[in-house]
């Protein structure tokens, strides 16, 4: 008897462990620290994220990605803002126009349009924002997904 009812129990559980991982491997949690994106996320709010490639990455899109070293390596002046990821607007992808009137540090070597394999973030409030005008492209593999559920609660 017990035999079966640990058998029910495991086919019961399965699919529950096949969701979870499978939500672990698609979809990102992720909490906002600081006031870069105000007004359209505000400290304390949760963000649910489902991890793209690069490719499926449009302009305007609310995206997570890995913080440049420069950043997570203790950078000063940015108090608001926490480690480790950073949560942006993508203002240019790979083939659209460089954006130098916003972010001038791309001026150096600008061939006109966003290379293949790089993204241009900013924040929404840009007295509180580190993001492109500061760190340049964000290369591929530190784009990390898109923001699909903004504001999950606090």
């Amino acid at each position: 008897m017990w035999v079966v009812l640990g058998l029910v129990a495991a086919g019961a559980l399965a699919p529950a462990v096949a969701g979870l991982l499978w939500a672990r491997r698609h979809l990102l949690l992720v909490s906002v620290v600081g006031r870069s994106m105000e007004p359209t996320l505000r400290a304390g709010d949760r963000v649910l994220a489902r991890r793209v490639p690069l490719d499926r990455v449009r302009a305007g899109d609310v995206v997570v990605v890995r913080a440049p070293e420069a950043m997570t390596a203790g950078r000063p002046g940015r108090p608001d803002e926490g480690p480790g990821l950073l949560i942006k607007r993508a203002h240019a992808v790979p083939g659209d126009p460089v954006p130098v009137r916003r972010v001038p540090l791309l001026r150096q070597g600008a061939e006109g349009t966003v290379p293949a394999g790089r993204l241009v973030v900013l924040g929404d409030n840009p007295p509180f924002s580190y993001d492109s005008r500061e760190c340049g492209y964000i290369p591929e593999p530190d784009v990390l997904g898109v923001v699909i559920r903004p504001r999950l609660g606090r």
